[in-house]
C-alpha cells in the first residue's frame, strides 16, 4: 500500500469482509437454535454438540484442502479455457488471493503484513462452508451417528460445494463461460447443493421411529420449543445479510473491465464482477423475505414452523437473480418459490416416505432449484458475468443468462454434486454399520448415550487411579 487511497481502499475491503463473517456467524447461532427448538428434549445436546463439532472439522479440512479445490478446478475437467494466467496478472505472489501466508525474510511471525484480504475471504467462504453442513444437518436430527455425520459435513463442506463453487461462482468457471450460469447469492451454489445431498442421505438413512403409522400414513412431529425455532430462523435472517454481503466485491473499478481504458467508473459488483449496489440487493432480499413470509403463511393455512421457514425459502429462491431483479420480481419469485417448495415436500414425503425433520430439504433444496431455473427466464440474454462483456483476455467470450443453461446447472448443483454423493456417501456409511444409531438409543435418547458414555469414563477413570 504505497498511497493513500490504495490503503482506504485494502484496508475498507479487509474490514467489508471482516464484517460480514461476523454476520454469517450468527447464521450458525441460528441453526444450533432452530435445530435444538426442532428437536425432542432427549437428543437436544446431541444437537447441539453435533453442530458445534462440525466448525473445527470443516474449518480444518477447509483450510488443508477445501480452499485450494475452490481455486484448482473452475474449469473442471478441461472444459473451457483459462483465463488465469500471468500475462492477465491474476495469479502472481502479489496476488491478494495468493497462497502466500509468509513476509519473506523474517523469523518473528508467520502473519504477511502485506495480505490484507486472504484470511477474511478465506473466512467469508469457510462460513459458506459451515452453512451447507448445517442445512445437512437439520434435516437428518435424531437418527444420525456423531461419526456419520462428521464425515458427511467435512464432504459437503469442504469437498462437494466447493467444487461447486469452483465451477458457478469463480471467475474463471466453466458452467458462466459455456452455460451462462448465473447465480450471485447462492441459490444453488450453497443451499440446492446441500438440499440436494441432504436429501441423498435422507433416502438411506430412513425416517425417524413413530414417524409414519403402519398404514404408511406419517405423522407431525413438531418443533418442541416454538420460540427458539422463531428466534434461531431471525438470526439466520440477520446472518443472511452478511451472506449477500460476503458475495459482492464492495469497491471494484470497473473502467478497465469493461474496455474504458483510461477512466475508472467505482461501484460495488457481484462475485462475477457485474454491477450491482448494496441499495439495491437490500430492496429484492427485504421484498423476497417478505414474499416469502407472506406465501409460507397463507399456504401453510398459519402454521408459525412453516411460515418463518417459507420467509427463508422466499430469500434462497429469489437469490440467483437478486443483484438484477426489480424488488416486484423478487418477491413474487420468492412467493412461487415457497408454494413449490411446501406442495413438493408433502408429495416426497407422502410417496417415497423421506423424513426431513425441518424441511431442510425443501427450503434450500427445492426453493434453491427452483430459483435457478426462474432466473433462467426472468434475465434470458443478461450477462452471466462481468466478463462477458467485450472480449476477454484469451479472445473469448462468456455465455449469457439463459434457461436451459439454468436448468442445466440446477440439476449439476442439486443432483449431480449434491443428491448423488449424498447418496453415495451414506450408502457406505450403512454398509459398515456407521451411518445410523441403533433402536434403543433413538427411543432412549441420544443425550441418554452421551450420558451413559461419561458415566463409563468417568468409572474407567475411578479404577485406574484407585
Amino acid at each position: 500500500m504505497t498511497d493513500q487511497l490504495g490503503a482506504l481502499t485494502t484496508i475498507f475491503t479487509e474490514f467489508y469482509y471482516w464484517i460480514t463473517v461476523v454476520l454469517m456467524f450468527l447464521i450458525h447461532v441460528g441453526f444450533c437454535m432452530y435445530e435444538v427448538g426442532a428437536s425432542r428434549y432427549k437428543h437436544h445436546q446431541h444437537t447441539l454438540m453435533k453442530n458445534t463439532m462440525l466448525i473445527p472439522l470443516v474449518t480444518v479440512t477447509w483450510f488443508f484442502f477445501g480452499w485450494w479445490i475452490y481455486w484448482a478446478f473452475p474449469t473442471g475437467p478441461g472444459l473451457a479455457p483459462s483465463i488465469m494466467n500471468e500475462s492477465a496478472a491474476l495469479i502472481t505472489d502479489e496476488s491478494t488471493f495468493s497462497a502466500k501466508w509468509y513476509m519473506p525474510n523474517t523469523e518473528y511471525m508467520a502473519v504477511n503484513l502485506g495480505d490484507h484480504i486472504s484470511g477474511v475471504f478465506w473466512a467469508a467462504f469457510l462460513l459458506f462452508s459451515w452453512t451447507a453442513a448445517s442445512i445437512v444437518s437439520g434435516a437428518i436430527i435424531e437418527r444420525i451417528t456423531t461419526f456419520a455425520f462428521g464425515i458427511l459435513a467435512i464432504a459437503i463442506g469442504s469437498v462437494f460445494w466447493t467444487i461447486d463453487a469452483a465451477w458457478g461462482w469463480h471467475f474463471d468457471g466453466w458452467m458462466l463461460k459455456l452455460l451462462g450460469y448465473h447465480d450471485a447469492y447462492a441459490s444453488g451454489v450453497i443451499h440446492a447443493i446441500a438440499g440436494g445431498f441432504a436429501l441423498g442421505v435422507l433416502v438411506v438413512l430412513g425416517p425417524r421411529i413413530g414417524k409414519f403409522s403402519s398404514s404408511g400414513e406419517p405423522r407431525n412431529i413438531g418443533p418442541r420449543n416454538p420460540w427458539l425455532v422463531t428466534v434461531g430462523l431471525f438470526l439466520i435472517y440477520t446472518g443472511f445479510w452478511g451472506f449477500y454481503a460476503a458475495c459482492n466485491i464492495p469497491i471494484f473499478d470497473l473502467g478497465p473491465e469493461y474496455g474504458m481504458e483510461g477512466i475508472s467508473y467505482w461501484t460495488a459488483t457481484n462475485i462475477y464482477v457485474t454491477p450491482t449496489t448494496l441499495s439495491g440487493i437490500t430492496f429484492n432480499f427485504l421484498m423476497s423475505l417478505s414474499g416469502g413470509l407472506l406465501a409460507g403463511y397463507w399456504i401453510a393455512k398459519g402454521d408459525p414452523f412453516w411460515t418463518y421457514s417459507s420467509g427463508l425459502a422466499g430469500v434462497i429462491c429469489a437469490s440467483a437473480g437478486n443483484d438484477l431483479y426489480h424488488p416486484i420480481q423478487a418477491m413474487i419469485i420468492g412467493m412461487i418459490g415457497v408454494v413449490i417448495a411446501y406442495k413438493l415436500h408433502y408429495w416426497v414425503e407422502r410417496k417415497f416416505k423421506i423424513d426431513d425433520a425441518v424441511g431442510a430439504v425443501a427450503v434450500h433444496g427445492y426453493a434453491g432449484f427452483v430459483g435457478l431455473v426462474i432466473c433462467g427466464f426472468v434475465l434470458n440474454g443478461y450477462p452471466s458475468s462481468g466478463y462477458s462483456v467485450g472480449a476477454m483476455w484469451d479472445g473469448s467470450t462468456y455465455a449469457s443468462i439463459n434457461p436451459l443453461g439454468q436448468f442445466i446447472g440446477a440439476i449439476i448443483m442439486f443432483g449431480v454434486l449434491g443428491m448423488l454423493p449424498g447418496y453415495i456417501l451414506a450408502k457406505i456409511l450403512n454398509g459398515m454399520g456407521k451411518l445410523r444409531i441403533p433402536r434403543e438409543v433413538e427411543i432412549a435418547g441420544l443425550d441418554y448415550e452421551m450420558m451413559e458414555s461419561a458415566k463409563e469414563d468417568e468409572k474407567a477413570v475411578s479404577s485406574a487411579t484407585r
